[in-house]
């Protein structure tokens, strides 16, 4: 009885996608198998939008019908559908353009919306800090604006002449003008909380800390392995999206240097180019990281499909040549022969944040791989009496060797570029 109650509190949908009969550009994969993959990652997108998915149909057509997207027989049978499975909401696997949208809803007698609005609520739910919110309802207005319409008998018109005389301004002109106010007042406060980010940014810069962003897929383990890699007790879920707002952590590698580890939104296939240009202001940790970790469920049957459209994303935002280690996370979900067939190239670490097996060889590569404040190893003196320039060598290099002698500490270690200039003692280089 509980499960059924909980069912019945979460609004039933139903789903709806459409493949093209055309031949895969991709050898070995049939037409319409990406579109079916699509449909089954929009199911698992409307239960972390909170509903229950009482059903779907898919559809192969030699080309989209631009009046009704599945052709207005095709309707008939959706409505039939939507009607037997309880359904009073049906989602559409594709963006639907408002003529699209109109036709759907008469013709079925069901609320319609399309695979963007269901992001957008997604994004909307779980959206936390004040910046997150602004953004989302910067997307939702963009989105919206085009998309309103209503019927030439409930509008009135605009008074200017013989036969065009009315009341005044139409109500969808009203509702136009106050989306786009709003949009400038949104937009405005999205730009100061940008500016006093960039603030915060240059403080941090300020120290010699390189940054290092993840990214990947959603749902791909990104906040378990930043928990794992900094302790930080950021939110983990299996539902999509379930991390909008960037976390920034220090976290101390090997060397005993520290960088700045950021965790950012997942990316999707089909990402809305409103929703990236929405959130451009948090992507901003990985447009100014040094060093990007691409990670991936390597566990995931279509692992491929998604890193090829977090690489679009990436090469959106001008980062498509960042420096980057790829992650493959999730090998705990491997078999024995699976995980043993991953050869890993220089560039990719084998993983899984769940159970920490092959974290320390990600540090270790991450040390390795930050091209910012290099590691060098030295030889120098520092006098005794200098507590200051001593400390501060144990607190952020690594001491080798030691030795005393006289009133100096002979000592060999691991520096960054930045502790060495601060020392200012000329140390001399040691070859490893």
């Amino acid at each position: 009885m509980k499960t059924s109650r909980t069912t019945q509190s979460r609004e039933r949908v139903f789903l709806v996608g459409v493949g093209l009969k055309r031949p895969s550009h991709v050898t070995g994969v049939e037409a319409g198998e990406a579109e079916r993959a699509s449909l089954a990652e929009l199911a698992e997108l409307a239960r972390s939008a909170g509903a229950h998915v009482a059903g779907s149909i898919f559809q192969m057509r030699d080309k989209v019908d631009p009046a009704t997207v599945i052709g207005r027989g095709k309707i008939e049978e959706l409505k039939i559908e939507a009607h037997l499975h309880k359904a009073p909401l049906i989602i559409f696997d594709r963006n639907l353009t408002p003529t699209q949208l109109r036709n759907l809803e008469s013709g079925t007698d069901c609320r319609v919306i399309d695979r963007t609005q269901l992001i957008l609520d997604i994004f909307a739910r779980h959206a936390r800090s004040r910046e997150g919110q602004l953004q989302v309802e910067l997307a939702q207005l963009n989105y919206v604006l085009p998309r309103l319409a209503g019927s030439a008998k409930a509008l009135s018109r605009q008074a200017g002449g013989i036969g065009t005389r009315g009341p005044g301004e139409q109500k969808i002109e009203t509702d136009r003008r106050r989306i786009r106010d709003r949009i400038s007042k949104v937009t405005k406060s999205i730009e100061s909380i940008r500016k006093q980010r960039s603030l915060r940014r240059q403080t941090r810069q300020a120290v010699p800390l390189g940054s290092v962003a993840l990214v990947g897929y959603t749902n791909a383990g990104k906040s378990t392995l930043f928990n794992a890699l900094s302790r930080a007790g950021v939110l983990v879920s299996s539902k999509m999206f379930a991390t909008l707002d960037p976390t920034v952590r220090a976290v101390r590698l090997r060397s005993n240097r520290r960088v700045l580890l950021s965790d950012t939104v997942g990316f999707i296939r089909d990402l809305p180019p409103g929703l990236i240009a929405a959130f451009r202001a948090t992507l901003e940790e990985v447009t100014e990281s040094a060093l990007i970790l691409l990670v991936t469920d390597i566990s995931n049957p279509h692992h491929a499909e998604q890193d090829a459209e977090v690489e679009k994303i990436l090469k959106g935002l001008g980062v498509g040549d960042r420096p980057r280690l790829h992650v493959l996370n999730k090998i705990d979900q491997l078999t024995p022969e699976q995980a043993a067939s991953l050869n890993g190239n220089h560039n990719s670490v084998l993983v899984s944040a769940m159970t920490g097996a092959g974290l320390e060889e990600l540090l270790g590569r991450i040390d390795a791989a930050m091209p910012v404040d290099p590691i060098l190893r030295l030889r120098f003196e520092l006098p005794l009496g200098d507590g200051r320039a001593i400390a501060l060598v144990h607190a952020l290099g690594r001491v080798l060797h030691s030795d005393v002698r006289d009133s100096v500490m002979v000592m060999e270690a691991e520096l960054p570029t930045s502790v060495a200039r601060q020392l200012s003692i000329n140390p001399e280089p040691v070859l490893a």
